[in-house]
């Protein structure tokens, strides 16, 4: 019998509770507001619990101010939470050990690192510094992650003279030298073109697969979570929402697909056959329940002239947006994840 996978990232009813002051508008509150100001709890996480398994890469996703960056930092110990347990790697972050720093990184897409005014190269040495790293080590490393990620000439440039998608694959490595086995990625890709997103996506898989790091990721762009995570965790107002597969939040929130046919023929009606959602040119979709779409599709090839035929499951996006209405936020608290 095989030995269970060891978990790097245990998360126990993890909560954090901002004190935020609040007044009316106007100069009168204003006034009274020096006198007595008046505040008010929120919670920006409040009591999520979830195990990452060693060597997983888990979507963290949900909407701005859901409580994914919180949850980073203070996963990545820059926060000290309210209430609850963290053990990242048998360590509790907030404690910030220097074997626990050594051993993770956090990439935050709307953050510098580097220094402005000089190559990145210089920066990459600051880094090896910083974590002491062996001087053999580092320069293999470095020329690894420079190859990997096809900046060779960039890193040898001004920081300031690269473009934002040249700089973020540039921040990138350096985050990566000291080869941390933890990864917490704050929406790594945003701001970039399609092209530049599929070169870091194909960089951190293959970074994954070399080295057996454990990645937490969040990201607007579904197109990052859907080459990257098996699973995913949904998170609005502080509240875990879904914890598990991709693929099953698909068969669980939509049990629709959509069944696309060109025929050969002016378009008849086909409402029979399922919900028209649009009719252009001889190319109908429709949208039919997952048990139907077999039966469905026989029936039209044997009915029509049919010159194509594809079956495809709604949008992420459009499946994300089911599970916010199926649980509303009041009773986000009170849902339980999908088992894992």
């Amino acid at each position: 019998m095989p030995e269970p996978t060891p978990v790097d990232i245990r998360v126990s009813e993890l909560r954090k509770t901002f004190r935020v002051p609040e007044r009316e508008a106007g100069l009168r509150a204003s006034v009274r507001s020096l006198v007595r100001r008046t505040y008010r709890d929120v919670d920006a996480v409040a009591g999520v619990s979830f195990d990452i398994p060693a060597g997983q890469i888990v979507g963290f996703l949900g909407p701005n101010g859901a409580g994914k960056t919180t949850t980073l930092k203070m996963l990545s110990g820059l926060l000290f939470p309210t209430s609850g347990e963290i053990s990242v790697l048998g360590h509790v972050p907030s404690r910030r050990e220097r074997d626990y720093l050594r051993r993770m990184t956090l990439v935050m897409g709307n953050r510098n690192q580097l220094q402005w005014d000089i190559p990145a190269l210089d920066s990459f040495e600051m880094n090896r510094a910083i974590y002491r790293i062996p001087e053999a080590d580092f320069r293999r490393t470095r020329d690894e992650i420079v190859e990997l990620l096809e900046i060779g000439d960039l890193v040898r440039k001004p920081v300031r003279t690269l473009s934002l998608g040249e700089r973020m694959k540039a921040e990138i490595a350096a985050s990566l030298l000291h080869r941390p086995q933890i990864l917490y990625l704050d929406e790594p890709t945003i701001g970039l073109d399609v092209t530049m997103q599929k070169r870091i996506r194909s960089f951190l898989a293959e970074y994954n697969r070399r080295y057996g790091a454990t990645v937490l990721l969040t990201s607007h762009y579904m197109a990052d979570v859907q080459a990257l995570c098996k699973r995913v965790i949904i998170i609005d107002s502080g509240s875990i929402l879904y914890d598990g597969g991709l693929r099953e939040l698909s068969t669980r929130y939509s049990p629709h697909q959509t069944v696309n046919v060109v025929l050969g023929e002016t378009a008849p009606d086909l409402s029979g056959y399922g919900e028209v959602l649009s009719s252009v040119d001889g190319r109908i979709s429709l949208k039919v329940a997952k048990a139907d779409t077999s039966s469905v599709a026989a029936r039209l090839l044997a009915a029509f002239q049919v010159s194509d035929l594809t079956i495809e499951d709604p949008p992420i996006e459009d499946v994300i947006e089911q599970v916010f209405a199926a649980v509303p936020r009041s009773a986000a608290t009170s849902a339980e994840p999908v088992p894992r």
